[in-house]
């Protein structure tokens, strides 16, 4: 049994799978997940866990070098927008809402949360431990 770190074990593989680059989406309640992609769905009930709650326990476990949001977080979900702005300072970029629902298919997998505010959702861009030299 793992000591410390995130126990749920579908995102713990898919978290040690990922290469420089890989992406992991964290989204809410209502955000479609393509077929193909894998879906990891963390729901208890609306609001369980929170996107901020998982988004932070991931970002503990995972090396981010960026971070993709919808456009449309900036007018219709300050609250979010404040959170992921102070998670990630100075990582955060924005697209789209349909976008994002586009880049999503390129990703390793989706968790969805049990989040039910519009636009809780984004795409963590893995980074890598050592430096790349190109700092």
């Amino acid at each position: 049994m793992k000591r410390h770190g995130i126990v749920n074990s579908s995102i713990a593989k898919v978290l040690a799978d990922l290469g420089h680059t890989d992406w992991v989406v964290i989204g809410d309640l209502g955000l479609p997940v393509p077929k193909d992609i894998p879906k990891i769905d963390l729901a208890v009930k609306i609001g369980t866990p929170t996107f901020q709650e998982v988004v932070k326990v991931i970002h503990d476990d995972m090396v981010v070098e960026k971070v993709i949001a919808a456009e449309e977080i900036k007018t219709n979900n300050p609250a979010q927008l404040q959170f992921l702005e102070s998670e990630f300072s100075g990582m955060v970029d924005f697209i789209s809402h349909e976008q994002l629902k586009q880049f999503m298919k390129q990703a390793k997998a989706v968790i969805r949360t049990g989040e039910a505010t519009p636009y809780s959702n984004c795409i963590l861009q893995a980074g890598v431990i050592f430096s790349t030299g190109k700092e």
